[in-house]
């Protein structure tokens, strides 16, 4: 470190994973649950992209990796226009599939299915609406992060463009947490990110739903 506490041999750091949340969407907005379905960023979150693409761009990134859903990759080519970075689409790092919730508003998945998404809040293995288990969420995410983690310098970033619910059972598998503890994990606002970052006992969570003054939730993982 220099003299005036600027980081100067970044090898000293260890690799580190910037885990990035997608931009507003209008079922965001309307609490309207997305899950796998391919809705586009509004307007907002457009700006929303931009404004943390020029923070994140500043962490000189080694690589862009992101789910294949518009939310994302559009979230993604911010970062990529100022880093001259390409981006590769990953289907592993999609939103959980919901099943029956998928499209409905968090009150009428309340109305429709309460008992279902009351055990879900108390951690207990539930397919939402027919879909996806968060560990299975978690097998399919989390090893595509570390494939390209693999692929890193010694002192790399790699930033992963992905999905609220993804990218906390991500975090809660890569820490090494067990899944009902996953909840833990307070969900990600639009656009803003966490950190891993490589210790010698593993990965460690460096900082959770950065990027902003804290704003409410608004998504599947709220």
């Amino acid at each position: 470190m220099s003299a005036t506490g600027e980081v100067t041999d970044r090898r000293d750091r260890g690799r580190r994973v910037i885990l990035w949340r997608h931009g507003q969407t209008s079922w965001n907005v309307e609490r309207r649950f997305q899950g796998s379905t391919d809705v586009p960023l509004t307007e907002t979150g457009v700006g929303q992209a931009r404004r943390a693409a020029r923070l994140l761009a500043s962490l000189r990134p080694h690589a862009i990796v992101s789910s294949d859903l518009t939310r994302a990759a559009d979230t993604a080519a911010e970062l990529a226009a100022l880093t001259g970075l390409g981006i590769t689409r990953e289907e592993g790092l999609r939103e959980t599939y919901a099943g029956v919730w998928q499209g409905l508003t968090h009150a009428e998945i309340i109305a429709r299915h309460g008992d279902e998404y009351t055990a879900w809040k108390r951690g207990e293995a539930i397919r939402r609406g027919g879909g996806e288990l968060e560990t299975e969420v978690a097998d399919r995410a989390a090893p595509v992060v570390l494939r390209h983690v693999e692929k890193l310098p010694v002192d790399g970033t790699l930033v992963v463009v992905s999905h609220g619910g993804t990218i906390r059972t991500t975090i809660g598998r890569l820490l090494g947490l067990e899944s009902p503890h996953w909840e833990s994990l307070g969900g990600l606002s639009n656009c803003c990110w966490s950190v891993l970052g490589e210790g010698a006992r593993g990965w460690r969570l460096l900082e959770h739903n950065a990027g902003t003054l804290p704003e409410p939730v608004l998504g599947d993982d709220d």
